[in-house]
């Protein structure tokens, strides 16, 4: 849920910024562009922490590596953020972004049905997770 907020809140601000006439800023689709961004970088660093034992944990049994799966996301994240800010890149970070969205959605429905924990509360019920991953994606449709 937090990064609903970091979404919409940056969208709102930088869109803000944009009426305060900084030219970046200056339309919906690019603030909602750098709030996209700033959404995965928020996420991104969470790779890089001391949740990263949680995010370990998320990541389904089956799958080899869980440490290096994660660290490998969050720098996919961290990329994709920066490329979408990227003019001659933006299609292509937007394009990865879709799909690495796709291919961790089995990550959260894995953590979602083992009932593991996230700074210490249930992760994300499906419910909620699938529709808030299918509004990431569409976003980074949207700002392509």
């Amino acid at each position: 849920m937090t990064t609903l907020i970091v979404l919409f809140g940056s969208v709102a601000a930088f869109r803000a910024v944009g009426f305060a006439g900084v030219d970046f800023f200056g339309t919906w689709v690019s603030s909602a562009r750098a709030a996209l961004a700033t959404m995965f970088v928020f996420t991104a660093i969470s790779h890089f922490t001391p949740m990263r034992k949680d995010l370990i944990a998320m990541v389904p049994p089956s799958l080899p590596r869980p440490d290096l799966l994660v660290f490998l996301t969050g720098l996919a994240e961290l990329a994709g953020a920066v490329a979408l800010l990227v003019p001659s890149l933006r299609f292509w970070a937007a394009s990865a972004l879709m799909v690495l969205l796709v291919l961790m959605l089995p990550a959260n429905v894995s953590a979602a049905r083992r009932g593991v924990l996230l700074r210490g509360r249930q992760a994300t019920p499906l419910w909620i997770r699938v529709p808030m991953q299918v509004l990431f994606a569409a976003w980074a449709w949207m700002v392509r």
